[in-house]
């Protein structure tokens, strides 16, 4: 099986993300990220070429999860990161809804 290129890969992610009910909410300028959520709720997924930093991962608290995508991948490498994003995705919207909201204390 041949590597796709890493613009490839993740474009391949997110039809695989699709597939899931994920669809594109929003694309930052460069159009190296791509944030995807289920229609019906306000979590986000993002593709992306790049990690993000300790700063914008606290300042952007609604994204979930990050695959990041930056080196050739097979096809099936893609699917095994989706499937682990799928999971790490459902576990923290797990984790957060059982955290009390502000202003609330656990009993």
């Amino acid at each position: 099986m041949s590597a796709l290129a890493p613009s490839e890969a993740r474009a391949l992610a997110v039809r695989l993300l699709s597939r899931h009910g994920f669809l594109p909410q929003a694309e930052n300028a460069r159009g190296d990220t791509l944030y995807l959520a289920h229609p019906d709720e306000d979590w986000l997924l993002r593709v992306s070429n790049h990690a993000r930093t300790a700063k914008q991962r606290a300042r952007r608290r609604d994204i979930l999860t990050s695959l990041v995508i930056r080196e050739p991948r097979t096809p099936a490498q893609v699917e095994a990161l989706v499937a682990a994003a799928l999971r790490d995705f459902a576990a923290e919207r797990r984790r957060r809804a059982d955290q009390p909201s502000a202003g609330e204390s656990r009993k």
